[in-house]
């Protein structure tokens, strides 16, 4: 007995879901023999303090990347407010590269914390940055959105099925309710 709808078919991994896990797993194993040839030639105490010296430096930059963040968002709030057209706006210092470097320092391994201490150099963050915006340009041009707000809104409209809620909420009155951004004051909150 069929009911008209395909037969189902059996989902196919991707590339990234079947390698990732294979890289991960051959970064650990390097990282860990990479750490006893270290240990063998400058001893254990080395190693440990190698380690040690990794997390911390690795925890300062994530909090200074962290610091500076805020403060790159509390300015483009205030420029926004200001009525700064976009044209104006800068783009960020790189805080995320900076705090992915941290992060990498402070885990264990000399592989990590070479590429963690390569994350510190602005030029290799500057580079990677734009690299990183060219990507996410064309691969929003090629989904056919018109921005980064774009994707937002979209993103924001799909339910987990796929499927696409379009329409406006119309109140009891029978009058549009006000579209994001020009709903008026709200009553404060009260605990």
């Amino acid at each position: 007995m069929t009911t008209g709808s395909p037969p189902p078919t059996a989902s196919r991994r991707s590339r990234a879901r079947t390698f990732v896990p294979l890289g991960v797993a051959a970064w650990l194993v390097l990282e860990i023999w990479l750490l006893t040839l270290v240990a063998d030639a400058a001893g254990a105490l080395t190693v440990f303090l190698l380690l040690l010296a990794g997390a911390v430096l690795g925890g300062v930059v994530i909090k200074r990347a962290g610091r500076r963040a805020f403060k790159n968002l509390t300015e483009t709030l205030q420029r926004q407010q200001a009525g700064e057209t976009p044209a104006q706006r800068r783009m960020g210092s790189g805080s995320g590269f900076l705090m992915l470097g941290g992060l990498l320092l402070m885990l264990p391994g000399p592989i990590s914390d070479v590429a963690g201490l390569l994350l510190l150099v602005p030029t290799v963050r500057t580079f990677l940055g734009r690299r990183a915006e060219r990507s996410l340009e064309r691969r929003m041009s090629a989904a056919g959105a018109g921005g980064l707000g774009d994707a937002f809104q979209q993103a924001r409209m799909r339910r987990p099925g796929g499927k696409v809620v379009q329409g406006e909420v119309i109140r009891q009155d029978g009058s549009p309710a006000p579209r994001h951004g020009d709903d008026g004051p709200r009553p404060p909150l009260t605990p």
